[in-house]
């Protein structure tokens, strides 16, 4: 019971010498003001906008064949109507797919356009954190974080320096 005492006292007296160095971070601040941003934004809205050409044409179509269906429908026989109507059918479908290809393909682009400045930023807030001899750097951007911090723990101008960014 002694010896049992002694080690939680002990372990008290241990935890009250050691001082925690703890900083925080705007993510959103620092990744808005990396020039790789900009390029990759610029990337990713052209690749976009050719998807979304390319949906244009067809829902254009679409609109065209649609209109000239309903101008011409009470003269149709009903095989002609049921051919007409599986066609607008079909190329409502190649929309739909297309749609969702592309949604998929703008996904795995912005991945790989962001991916090497998320990691670039993470290695400098890291690089910060060893040479600031930081515990622990948190990120007042993630919800559920800091409810109060002082500017003074704030590193984002710092890893910003890390990264040649004024």
């Amino acid at each position: 019971m002694l010896f049992a005492c002694g080690l939680i006292l002990g372990n008290v007296a241990m935890a009250q010498n050691t001082t925690l160095k703890i900083a925080y971070i705007n993510s959103a601040v620092l990744l808005q003001s990396m020039p790789e941003r900009v390029n990759a934004d610029s990337a990713l809205s052209k690749y976009t906008r050719t998807f979304q050409e390319q949906i244009d044409l067809m829902t254009k179509e679409f609109q065209t064949k649609l209109q000239q269906f309903q101008s011409g429908e009470r003269t149709m026989s009903e095989a002609m109507k049921e051919v007409k109507t599986k066609e607008l059918q079909d190329l409502q479908s190649r929309i739909e797919t297309t749609q969702q290809s592309a949604q998929e393909k703008i996904q795995t682009k912005k991945q790989d356009l962001y991916t090497p400045i998320l990691e670039k930023a993470d290695k400098a807030i890291k690089d910060v954190a060893k040479d600031k001899d930081f515990d622990y750097i948190f990120d007042i951007n993630s919800q559920g974080g800091i409810v109060f911090s002082k500017d003074k723990y704030d590193v984002t101008a710092l890893v910003k320096a890390k990264l040649g960014i004024k």
